[in-house]
Formats: C-alpha cells, sequence, structure tokens
C-alpha cells in the first residue's frame, strides 16, 4: 500500500521506513519556530526542564510579531525577556522591529522553510507552510519549548484528506476563495486532525502566494495540516531562497485518504465568511450592500505583495469610502519596502487608507485596528470568530483582497465587478 506525501515526510523524520495514520512516532524537526507571545509561553517550561541552549540555533527562527512595536508597557515587559533570550542563544533567525513581518510569511519568504521539512510553529496557522511541500503544523508553548530544547517532537500521524480542484477561476476568484469554499462544505471540524492535502489542474495554476493562503486556512477546518506536493511552480519559489537542501515528495498513486473531495472552481464567485465563523459562507453577491465600519486589508493570510499589488489595483485614482476606515498592513518589512517601492502604499494612502508597519495587531484584536461595539469589519485575515479582532458584538466577514478593495470604496460590501 502506497503512503501520501504526509506520511513520507513523517516516515523519512522518525527514521522509519513507513507509517500508518494513528500511529505515533517521535520525529526530527528541520525548523522550530516562536512568536512573541507563544516563546513568552515556552520560556518558564525550557527553565523547568532545565536545559541551557537550544538544540541548534540555525534551526531555530524567532519572530516578534503580534505586539511590536510594544503596543504597551505589558507587551513591552513580555517581550524583554524573549529578546534577552533569544541574544544569549546566538539565535541567527531572530526577526524584531524593522526586520520583521508575521512569522507565517517570513519563513517562507526567507527561505526557512523548504519541501520535504518538518516544520513546527508556536502558531496555530503554521500550516502555512506546507503550501511549499512540507509538513508544517502549530503546537502549544509546553511542546514548543521542549522541540526548542531537543530537536524533536511526538505526533499522532495524521489521515488525509484529498481536495482535488478542476477548472479555471473566474476574475476575482482566487486561493482565499478556494479555500473558503472548501472550508463552507466541510465545516469547521471537517478536517480535525488530518493533513489537507490540496491538488488538481486549478491548485496547479496557482500562485506561491495563493497555495500559501490555502494552506493557511487549513487549521480553520481543524486540520493538522494542509499541504501541496512540490512542483515547477514551488521550485521558482525556493530556488535562491532555500537556506537548506530539500527533498521532494508526492503521494503514491495508491494512498490511502480518509475523504476524498472533488471541486469544479469554474462557476465559483468571490466567496464571503459571514459572521461568526469561516465556515458561514456563501457567495459575495449574498452579502452585497452590508454597510461597513472598516476593511481590513493584510495578515499572514493576505497580506502578501500579490494581495497589495490586486488591492492597489482597484484602488488607484479612487477614495475609500467617507464612512468607512481602511487599514492597510503589509505582512512582512521585505513587502513592505517593495510595495513602497513600487507606490503601493502611496495609491492606498492618497485613497485615504492608513497604513502600518507589519504586525499580526490587527488579526487578533491586539491593536492597530480594534473594532467597537456593534462596528461591521470586512476583514483578509483568516478568523471571525466572536471577539476575534474587538468588541463580542463587533461582526467581522472574511473576503479575499479584491473584495476588500472594492467595499472600502463603496462603503459597504461589494464585488470587485462593481468599482
Amino acid at each position: 500500500m502506497g503512503m501520501t506525501i504526509t506520511e513520507k515526510i513523517l516516515a523519512a523524520h522518525a527514521g522509519k521506513a513507513g507509517v500508518e495514520p494513528g500511529e505515533f512516532v517521535i520525529a526530527k524537526v528541520d525548523v522550530v519556530m516562536g512568536n512573541d507571545g507563544s516563546t513568552a509561553g515556552a520560556l518558564p517550561v525550557w527553565r523547568q526542564i532545565g536545559v541551557e541552549r537550544v538544540f541548534d540555533p540555525d534551526r531555530v527562527v524567532i519572530v516578534l510579531d503580534h505586539f511590536v512595536p510594544n503596543k504597551d508597557i505589558q507587551a513591552a515587559n513580555l517581550l524583554a525577556p524573549v529578546r534577552k533570550w533569544a541574544r544569549a542563544q546566538g539565535i541567527r533567525h531572530f526577526f524584531d522591529e524593522g526586520r520583521t513581518g508575521i512569522a507565517h510569511i517570513i519563513l517562507p519568504e526567507q527561505g526557512l522553510v523548504g519541501p520535504g521539512d518538518l516544520m513546527v510553529g508556536g502558531d496555530s496557522h503554521s500550516c502555512t507552510n506546507g503550501a511549499l511541500g512540507a509538513f508544517a503544523t502549530g503546537v502549544g508553548s509546553t511542546d514548543l519549548a521542549s522541540v526548542l530544547a531537543l530537536g524533536e517532537v511526538w505526533l499522532k500521524v495524521p489521515a488525509s484528506q484529498r481536495f482535488v480542484y478542476h477548472g479555471t477561476p473566474p476574475r476575482w476568484v482566487m486561493g482565499k476563495d478556494l479555500i473558503l469554499a472548501t472550508i463552507g462544505r466541510i465545516g469547521l471540524d471537517g478536517a480535525r486532525y488530518q493533513a489537507m492535502e490540496f491538488t488538481g489542474p486549478t491548485i496547479a495554476a496557482l500562485s506561491m502566494s495563493e497555495r500559501l493562503t490555502m494552506c493557511n486556512m487549513a487549521i480553520e477546518a481543524g486540520g493538522k495540516s494542509g499541504i501541496i506536493a512540490p512542483d515547477e511552480v514551488t521550485l521558482a519559489y525556493v530556488r535562491g531562497r532555500a537556506k537548506r537542501g530539500f527533498s521532494c515528495y508526492a503521494s503514491d498513486p495508491d494512498a490511502r485518504y480518509a475523504a476524498i473531495h472533488e471541486f469544479d472552481v469554474s462557476g465559483l464567485r468571490p466567496q464571503v465568511a459571514k459572521p461568526f465563523s469561516p465556515d458561514n459562507v456563501g457567495p459575495v453577491d449574498e452579502v452585497a450592500g452590508t454597510p461597513l465600519d472598516q476593511v481590513f486589508l493584510g495578515s499572514c493570510t493576505n497580506g502578501k505583495l500579490e494581495d497589495l499589488r490586486i488591492a492597489a489595483g482597484i484602488l488607484r485614482g479612487k477614495k475609500v469610502h467617507p464612512d468607512t476606515r481602511l487599514i492597510v498592513i503589509p505582512a512582512s518589512q521585505w513587502i513592505y519596502l517593495q510595495a513602497l517601492r513600487e507606490g503601493l502604499l502611496e495609491v492606498f494612502a492618497e485613497a485615504g487608507g492608513a497604513v502600518s508597519t507589519p504586525t499580526c495587531g490587527a488579526c487578533f484584536g491586539g491593536h492597530m485596528g480594534i473594532l467597537g461595539a456593534d462596528e461591521v469589519c470586512l476583514s483578509t485575515t483568516n478568523r471571525n470568530f466572536v471577539g476575534r479582532m474587538g468588541h463580542p458584538t463587533a461582526k467581522v466577514y472574511l473576503a479575499n483582497p479584491a473584495v476588500a478593495a472594492a467595499s472600502a470604496v463603496k462603503g459597504a460590501i461589494a464585488s470587485p465587478d462593481e468599482v
């Protein structure tokens, strides 16, 4: 019996010829990532373990992304020990203010994760890195501390579900829409502790930016990971970036799947997830005209350069509706600089948008865009649970960057065809 790409990667890192879904393995990791919050949570456990040094400072990545720039005294006091610890450990890939961004964008952008890697991160959206053909998953701070110390992680081998996409997406339909439609079909727990393997002709034609978006949201369906087998698009992206060698795996034709789902995207409309769940999904036309207090363009899901280009293309020469706020946050310092050089930030500013330095702040309701009571926001982020971006009575709709830009102009949820 053949194996899936996920089973092959886990077997290789566990030193075994093969693994079975449900089997527990101890596997060596290629990369471990901690952000500001998860690393701060891991340090007390680290001290309890009693180790002095991380297992390999070149395979540890620390990214300060949730609370930077320090939003208040509490945040400053939380991050200060993390900064001190990272420097004392000699961690070369330590990203602080002015050199930082959102971890899930920085790791692929900087070539720190490659095909065939086993990567764990102290954040649930670490599954983003599966777009490179890696097994990538999130862990809590306790597990993060042990991985930092040992360079190993225990895992139950997940069963895999195969998602096959056919057809050419219509204009304005993107990777965000494919994953929203997928979550809408299978539900929030539709892939609970399973690997979501995305494939088919539509995926083969997707850019790496859109693949990252799809794998990013695997966790919103309960997935242990999302993964796309490496192809020429992948190799074109990693060549010149990869800091280490890598291995390309693919599922065997007779691999076993818990379920196989087929999608024809030819007639798909841009999708919107309505409050209060990423699986409460419908076409944009269903909610068009809903008044908005705020539009947010950013996050690890849709704050990439390609996303900013699409939004700027719609906003160029137009103004944000006077009753609506537009917040734009590039996902990394490199993206910020590229957007600046290309004039994209100027487009957003001239349209009446507020542009921020890279941070996760608005997405998790931390800072830089918190919603008040009963306010309504359309966001390019990945979650719209109660209270996610601020007050519990605020409502958040999720959509792609083209819908976000058009909605900012209209002051209400709108299709890009309307502006």
